[in-house]
């Protein structure tokens, strides 16, 4: 565990599988997805249209409905230029004798285009912020009092490929800052259909079902000029468990920051470390 998280005791009654969905994202990060299995009343009117669609054109067919969603969605996300999202989001580990198990944590991000982005991330056993300034990038566990500074490249869409190939961090919601930059990723969806409007939290959205290789997920996008994504569930196929990843976003178009946001600023008896790079893999030469 990265001495920057607080670690946490363990009787070793119980084993988690890291089988779960928190790798399942990784999949899927770049698409900006949610989803899980439909498992609805034959009555149901959604599971009607489903069959519908795989019986007149195949069960690969994507309806234009789904992805002009998709596609209004990320065309709009491009346009902002600052932004603060609040997401709570729960994920379902598996131990080994495949019971699940959820956890969850709160994420808060301020991002401002092209360079600037902080990334506070809260569970039960770690707080951590993310600090990225255009020329630096820091991540500051407080629970320890640990950080680490690295140089960084100068725009937030360079920084999430860099700590990623380069360190193993993966950035919380960074798919909302990848949707519509690489058109061949969207070839990965199989189907997709546009369940049709209904609610989140009192506000009114379109909801859409997506299917691609070792997954099914869904996505709620608000209705009205401001096509924000606003619930996202990503369900695995390829563990019997069916583990499932969930967030659910809460958006400020028009935050409150200044450029020390940015900037970290290391509290007293705060220890520096270093991150070490992640080591090529030799098989994959």
């Amino acid at each position: 565990m990265n001495r920057l998280e607080q670690s946490t005791p363990s009787d070793g009654s119980a084993r988690l599988s890291r089988k779960n969905t928190q790798s399942l994202a990784r999949l899927t990060a770049p698409i900006l997805i949610a989803g899980f299995a439909l498992s609805l009343p034959a009555a149901s009117p959604v599971l009607g249209k489903a069959k519908s669609q795989a019986a007149a054109t195949g069960d690969s067919a994507i309806e234009p409905e789904a992805m002009a969603g998709l596609n209004k969605m990320g065309t709009y996300l491009r346009t902002l230029k600052a932004f603060q999202v609040q997401a709570e989001i729960t994920t379902d580990d598996v131990l080994d004798s495949g019971q699940l198990i959820e956890s969850s944590k709160k994420v808060d991000v301020v991002a401002v285009s092209p360079n600037r982005l902080r990334v506070e991330t809260t569970t039960d056993s770690e707080h951590r912020i993310s600090f990225f300034d255009g020329k630096n990038f820091t991540i500051f566990g407080l629970n320890t009092n640990y950080y680490a500074t690295v140089p960084a490249p100068p725009t937030i869409v360079e920084l999430i490929d860099n700590v990623n190939k380069k360190y193993g961090i993966e950035l919380p919601l960074v798919d909302l800052f990848q949707w519509g930059n690489n058109p061949d990723l969207v070839k990965r969806i199989k189907s997709g259909i546009d369940v049709g409007p209904t609610s989140v939290d009192g506000i009114t959205c379109e909801q859409y079902a997506f299917h691609q290789e070792q997954v099914d997920w869904q996505i709620w996008i608000q209705l009205g000029d401001y096509p924000l994504p606003r619930k996202l569930v990503i369900q695995t196929l390829t563990d019997d468990a069916r583990p499932q990843y969930r967030e659910k976003l809460v958006w400020n178009l028009a935050p409150s920051y200044s450029d020390d946001a940015f900037t970290f600023d290391p509290p007293p008896n705060a220890q520096r470390i270093k991150i070490e790079e992640v080591k090529p893999d030799a098989t994959n030469k």
